[in-house]
């Protein structure tokens, strides 16, 4: 290279050099700045121990309000005697994470964490106030474990709060897990472990509440119900893909592994999918699915308004009623199994608009041992009508007057139904009426099964039985229905 060119190169670096200079002064000054929100800091820089003996409830309310934002929770065991209050509206955005290394000790009466919101409309983007998008969206509980030790102990509470999203979290020993009150919109509590908690896993307590996801979760062994819904507006509920099981005492009130009792609220807009839900048929009364509605007084009529509800492509069993729906309408029970319901797998009451289609209500030897002998397994509908039954699989409904029994209903449409080895009928109509039964298989081919009655209609008024399969002897009250091609081989 000539001396000459050289120089030239020597001057071209020199001026890259001046030009970049400015963006690599710009560059480390961003380095410098804080971040508009900071990564998490450590509740240790604000005095917390973590040993499991020193009260830490003092310094993790410091950093919650230092208004760092991300308030992480290293290994160790914090103890808290008194709610940590989280008020979003003062503090600005918060998160509370650990990586599952976490545990938070409440022993005191109240929620560990209590989120407190100012949120006061709808999920409607009109509806909000410009400082709840601005200082209090979506607050989360992420990869912590809550234990309580005080009898008054809560794991999570929230009020006015907004997209308040738990994951990742395990809450035992408190008296409920988590505690939602007065109003909070647009909730999601996925992956979580709500687990031997004396009083409900997830408490849904006379609040307004529309929007929440429950899902991929582990609610368990709960002495007062796994998600309880009692009394509020609570609309638009979605349960999924969780193990739901044992959330029931033996001395306890009755109660559910899903309670929605609306009798002192309303309830509607509910989805009940892909969950396994069992346990425990010891417990007075108890049931996997519970829907308690109530009949509103109209002119001339009292109006069941409450509903819209689907519970679909569950597996349950091991309690006294598998699905219990009550003064209900717009119920859909699809795809379902069920075995082990000791009174009954279904029952259905004061209701109307309901669809049972392409369920499984069987008793499989795996289970018939033990006490499992003793499961009823019976379906029964009372006092209800304008409602569907199709495609249903039932076997073996043993210590019951039939298998499927109609009680004081009308505006039934039953078909295509297999009804197996049932003890005393295979389906029994009590004082009904504009009911038809079409395209069924009723058999009983036990050891003198076919003495056993396939069809049974005590009393009632214009029903049509037609295109049958009975094995055993039909019973119909005469003038009670039309009557016509149903096939009893020999």
């Amino acid at each position: 290279m000539s001396y000459r060119h050289g120089v030239y190169a020597l001057l071209l670096a020199v001026l890259c050099f001046v030009v970049d200079a400015p963006r690599l002064d710009s560059a480390n000054e961003r380095k410098r700045q804080p971040a508009d929100r900071p990564e998490p800091v450590d509740v240790g820089h604000f005095g917390a121990v973590g040993d499991s003996r020193a009260d830490d409830t003092a310094a993790i309310q410091r950093a919650v309000d230092s208004r760092v934002g991300g308030v992480r929770f290293p290994r160790g065991t914090y103890q808290i005697t008194k709610p940590i209050a989280i008020e979003l509206d003062r503090v600005g955005f918060t998160s509370l994470v650990g990586d599952g290394t976490a545990r938070i000790v409440m022993a005191g009466p109240g929620p560990a964490f209590r989120f407190i919101g100012t949120h006061e409309g709808t999920a409607d983007p009109q509806s909000f106030k410009e400082n709840v998008w601005q200082r209090q969206r979506m607050p989360m509980v992420v990869g912590l474990e809550i234990i309580g030790t005080h009898e008054q102990a809560v794991g999570i509470e929230a009020r006015g709060t907004m997209q308040l999203t738990i994951s990742r979290v395990n809450i035992r020993e408190a008296l409920h897990g988590i505690h939602l009150v007065e109003r909070n919109r647009n909730v999601i509590i996925g992956e979580c472990h709500i687990y031997d908690n004396r009083g409900a896993g997830v408490f849904l307590d006379n609040v307004n509440l529309h929007q929440i996801n429950i899902a991929n979760s582990h609610i368990s062994y709960n002495d007062r119900g796994g998600v309880v819904v009692h009394g509020g507006n609570v609309c638009n509920i979605q349960i999924g893909t969780c193990d739901i099981e044992g959330n029931m005492s033996q001395n306890a009130p009755p109660t559910a592994n899903v309670l929605l009792d609306a009798a002192d609220g309303l309830i509607g807009e509910v989805a009940i999918v892909g969950c396994t839900i069992q346990h425990d048929h010891n417990a007075s009364g108890s049931a996997n699915v519970r829907i308690i509605g109530r009949s509103e007084p109209r002119p001339f009529t009292n109006e069941r308004r409450h509903g819209n509800i689907t519970i679909a492509n569950n597996v349950m069993s091991d309690v006294q009623f598998n699905i219990d729906i009550r003064e209900c309408r717009g119920v859909s029970i699809v795809g379902n199994t069920c075995w082990k319901g000791y009174s009954h797998n279904l029952r259905v009451e004061d209701s109307a608009n309901i669809l049972v289609a392409s369920n499984v209500f069987d008793r499989n030897p795996r289970y018939h041992y033990g006490d499992g002998a003793q499961a009823g397994n019976g379906l029964v509908f009372r006092n209800c009508e304008d409602c569907t039954i199709t495609g249903l699989h039932i076997n073996s409904v043993w210590r019951a007057p039939a298998g499927l029994i109609l009680e004081r209903c009308r505006r039934f449409n039953v078909t295509n139904c297999t009804i197996l080895d049932c003890d005393n009928a295979g389906l029994l109509l009590d004082d009904v009426s504009h009911n038809r039964v079409s395209d069924c298989l009723i058999r009983d081919d036990r050891p003198g099964g076919e003495k056993t009655i396939s069809l049974k209609l005590t009393s009632g008024s214009a029903n049509m039985i037609v295109n049958n399969l009975l094995a055993g002897p039909s019973e119909v009250a005469p003038g009670s229905a039309h009557v016509e091609a149903n096939l009893q081989p020999r």
